[in-house]
């Protein structure tokens, strides 16, 4: 694994061991509730999943957070708009907050982690920036690190692509000051987290809560279970050390 010295990581599902049909239904609950007295259940989920559409077809031009809410503003009406951004932010620090009840304890992505800043690798955050910052700290939080742990963070107030469009892993190597080759993506989903090999980048495939959307053959320089990423950073030489790990 020569000239690695990045770690890209994915979130829900990777560094934050969760089941994603279940933090979508529990994430829905929760929203629901927090808009009950301004829109139908229904009618709402319908409503987020147009307008989160909309932002991951972003072409860049905006954000991704001016993408999504000038779409919502498109559905409930441009003179609301303004009453549901503050829902939705005061949501984030409060109904949201019981999806934690769906994050699994998973002790080898902490001692991965460890090792990984012992070693002199850089972190980074390359979750898929559906979401505020705020929603995103708190999941970063959840998984039992801060912050401050990562030199990057993606999140919907800064970038202007999704996945799984490769421009947006072009746009977190842009931030980071990094080059394909420096990096390896860990991640769970072979649709939106394997695409980052399309750019030259090294790629683990976290099996435990994997999503695989086709029936396509699955492609990744690495796989296997958290215990298995474990092992393998524990076999990692320190960063900037000229050798292979097979």
């Amino acid at each position: 694994m020569r000239g690695i010295d990045t770690f890209l990581f994915d979130l829900d599902g990777t560094l934050l061991p969760m089941d994603m049909d279940e933090f979508t239904q529990l994430y829905f609950r929760e929203l629901s509730k927090a808009f009950s007295d301004l829109i139908g259940p229904e009618r709402l989920v319908k409503y987020v999943w147009a307008a989160t559409k909309d932002m991951i077809n972003n072409s860049g031009q905006r954000t991704n957070e001016e993408v999504f809410m000038e779409s919502f503003a498109k559905l409930v009406g441009r003179d609301k708009i303004q009453t549901y951004k503050e829902r939705f932010d005061a949501f984030y620090d409060q109904g949201f907050l019981n999806t934690r009840q769906c994050v699994k304890d998973v002790q080898a992505m902490k001692e991965s982690m460890r090792i990984l800043k012992e070693k002199g690798y850089h972190v980074a955050i390359a979750t898929n920036p559906l979401f505020p910052r705020k929603a995103i700290v708190y999941r970063i939080q959840w998984a039992g690190f801060k912050p401050e742990d990562f030199i990057y963070i993606s999140c919907f107030e800064n970038n202007r692509f999704c996945k799984p469009n490769v421009a947006f892993y072009r746009e977190v190597l842009k931030e980071i000051g990094k080059q394909p080759h420096q990096c390896i993506m860990v991640g769970n989903d072979v649709q939106e987290d394997l695409v980052a090999s399309a750019l030259g980048i090294k790629t683990f495939l976290i099996t435990d809560y994997m999503l695989h959307r086709g029936g396509e053959p699955i492609q990744c320089t690495y796989k296997g279970s958290y215990e298995d990423f474990y092992e393998f950073v524990k076999q990692l030489p320190v960063a900037g050390k000229q050798q292979d790990v097979r």
